[in-house]
């Protein structure tokens, strides 16, 4: 089965604000992009928003689609639209207790996330370059 999510590459100022895992969930203990499972008939879009919404107390004001990316963990298989917003209303934050934390892009090399998120990085950092 295939699930459908959208994460957010939540740019402020030149540094990237991410979420801890917890480590009861699926990659748990890793550094990721804020978002989540898109639900039955929600385009990522949609899902983006509501997400951020709950997950970090933020409203997206221009989320632009950054890179799409299908990984298969072998016990999961997910599609990713990553969207870049650098425009928000609100103070991120973790809304449900989860840790989070803003760093500076060039830090994104030291910090440990699930192997589907990998690409993303390696690509924020060329761009950074």
């Amino acid at each position: 089965m295939l699930v459908q999510v959208a994460a957010a590459i939540i740019l402020n100022e030149g540094k990237v604000f991410l979420a801890k895992r917890d480590k009861h969930l699926h990659q748990g203990g890793l550094w990721e992009f804020p978002g989540g499972k898109c639900e039955v008939n929600e385009l990522p879009e949609q899902a983006l928003v509501r997400e951020l919404q709950e997950e970090v107390a933020i409203t997206p004001k221009n989320a632009l689609l950054f890179d799409h990316v299908v990984h298969d963990y072998g016990d999961k298989k997910v599609s990713l639209s990553f969207f870049l917003v650098e425009q928000f209303d609100g103070v991120a934050l973790g809304n449900e207790g989860q840790k989070t934390d803003w760093f500076d892009l060039s830090e994104l090399a030291e910090l440990d996330f699930p192997e589907a998120n990998k690409t993303i990085v390696d690509k924020l950092l060329a761009r950074q370059g």
